[in-house]
């Protein structure tokens, strides 16, 4: 049975942890303008482990790096269906997704 957990967001570019499958993981996320939101993760503290993922819809985001076996997949979801998140929508009417197996 899988598990679905949002992860609060905010339109600001900022670095918050989050805990996933019993580990914890710094996310960054950044805005790159005109291009749009990317993620870096690192481990809780601060080595990168993935850097650059840019936020798009209908994809896992991790789905590239299961050889790192993260342990769940990252999903974003617009409430319009798959339009890219916004600078400004972010968190609000475009969520990120945590879904473990």
């Amino acid at each position: 049975m899988s598990s679905t957990f949002e992860i609060p967001l905010t339109p600001v570019p900022r670095t918050f942890l989050v805990s996933l499958v019993g580990a914890q993981y710094q996310f960054t996320l950044q805005w790159r303008d005109p291009t749009g939101w990317f993620l870096d993760i690192a481990d809780s503290t601060g080595n990168p482990m993935v850097s650059g993922i840019p936020l798009v819809t209908g994809v896992d985001l991790l789905a590239q790096y299961k050889y790192m076996s993260f342990g769940f997949e990252l999903w974003v979801q617009t409430d319009a269906a798959d339009a890219p998140p916004t600078y400004t929508n972010l968190g609000s009417t475009s969520h990120l997704y945590a879904v473990t197996p």
